[in-house]
């Protein structure tokens, strides 16, 4: 990487994000970096990296809204994310959780001596692999993100109706709108197992927006049903597979 590194700083406490701002001039001789842009929490910094080019981004972990590893999620729908570092207070035992995972960290208080090292880690860093930061965090998030013109589109997972999977991408459904995004629908599920249930192998959908089932069209000789759904005018299949499991959700 030729020229300075260009960093941006996510951090809650605008007295956290001075002392790194300082920290980052004082290694400037050795490692040579900038900072392009500093953030409150991890919606400001979505916003901010739509305007600004940034290698790395400096984000704490524990922030209201969203979490320093939920933001570190949502980058990877950017078409160049940055390289990351988290900065926390977390125990040892947490910190072994990013040692395993290959992710690079900063202990707060932060030391002059440890940034620069990871600073100069940093400049032949790619973004963190999404598989890794999966494995970080057990709460779910509460957005989805969606690329959109060169920003991110943050849908939050409270409104969405259901999730259906066609060809390579999962269709987002909510009250007004559909969106695309390209994960799995098996990691949806996983990740957001409390909230929604299958009904179908390529559909997935919100436990508390479920109103009714319907009979629908007899499959293989048996009744089948839909399902629906506050805010959807549209009926859902439910597969003979799913049925028993679907059905709990009406009779419990």
């Amino acid at each position: 990487m030729n020229g300075a590194l260009r960093v941006v700083l996510v951090d809650d406490e605008a007295p956290a994000r001075s002392r790194l701002k300082e920290l980052i001039a004082d290694c400037a001789p050795l490692v040579p970096a900038m900072v392009v842009g500093e953030a409150a929490n991890g919606k400001e910094a979505l916003e901010l990296l739509s305007t600004v080019a940034a290698d790395l981004v400096l984000v704490d972990i524990r922030m209201p809204q969203m979490s320093g590893i939920e933001f570190a999620r949502h980058t990877l729908a950017l078409e160049s994310p940055p390289a990351i570092i988290f900065v926390t207070a977390y125990d040892e035992y947490a910190i072994k959780a990013f040692e395993l995972r290959a992710l690079d960290y900063l202990l707060k208080p932060v030391r002059r001596e440890r940034l620069q090292a990871a600073l100069e880690r940093a400049r032949g860093q790619s973004a963190p692999g999404r598989e890794a930061l999966r494995g970080l965090e057990r709460a779910p998030r509460r957005h989805l993100s969606v690329p959109e013109r060169g920003r991110i589109r943050l849908v939050p997972v409270a409104d969405i109706l259901y999730l259906k999977a066609e060809l390579k991408y999962v269709t987002i459904r909510t009250p007004e709108q559909e969106y695309l995004l390209e994960e799995s629908l098996t990691h949806l599920e996983q990740e957001f197992a409390e909230g929604f249930v299958r009904i179908h192998r390529n559909c997935l959908v919100a436990k508390s927006r479920i109103r009714g089932f319907e009979k629908s069209e007899v499959q293989d000789g048996e009744q089948g049903w839909a399902v629906l759904l506050d805010g959807c005018a549209e009926k859902l299949p439910v597969s003979r597979r799913q049925w028993p499991v679907v059905k709990e959700l009406a009779t419990g």
